[in-house]
């Protein structure tokens, strides 16, 4: 009877380990950064495009901030408006790096011991004023500026290097950063 209980707990979190691992991953082809400056990514961003899914969808005004824990891991505030509520959406995170910390390959949980990919594939390393991210494949995919405004050029460059990259930009949101009034 013994056996059989360990057989099924084993059973039950193997699907499990392998879900995270999953979500955990880099989709094929895609080469998180290296030389990544955690000091100088840390602080505020404004999302200025992304593939839409289900936790930001309706949202505007969307920023994320990064703030490093005693621990090393990093704190993550997600903020956007609901303009259909007329309230805030505000979820907050933990991400690790999933290898070494010069490397853009992090791993982040809103909901406990679930954790995702953010995979930073693309940053201006000198003056580090815009990244883009993907999740573990190719659904997820955030355009990041230090700035809540950026040039016509700058989200042209972005849908160009998404489409090279494989993105399907077909859905992809711009997301308003107007003030809220």
């Amino acid at each position: 009877m013994v056996f059989l209980r360990n057989h099924l707990k084993l059973l039950v979190l193997l699907p499990l380990f392998f879900l995270t691992a999953a979500c955990t991953g880099v989709p094929q082809g895609i080469e998180p950064v290296t030389g990544l400056d955690t000091d100088k990514y840390l602080g505020k961003w404004y999302e200025i495009a992304r593939l839409d899914h289900s936790f930001e969808e309706g949202l505007s005004r969307v920023s994320a901030d990064y703030e490093l824990q005693n621990d090393d891991s990093i704190k993550v505030i997600n903020r956007g408006f609901d303009a259909e509520a007329g309230e805030w959406s505000i979820a907050e995170g933990r991400a690790v790096f999933v290898g070494d910390e010069g490397t853009g390959h992090l791993k982040v949980s809103f909901f406990g011991p679930f954790y995702a990919s953010y995979v930073i594939f693309e940053l201006d390393k000198d003056e580090y004023q815009y990244a883009y991210v993907t999740g573990y494949d190719r659904d997820y995919l955030w355009f990041l500026s230090r700035t809540p405004d950026v040039s016509a050029e700058a989200i042209a460059r972005f849908r160009q290097t998404a489409v090279e990259a494989g993105f399907d930009l077909e859905e992809l949101v711009v997301v308003d950063q107007s003030p809220v009034e």
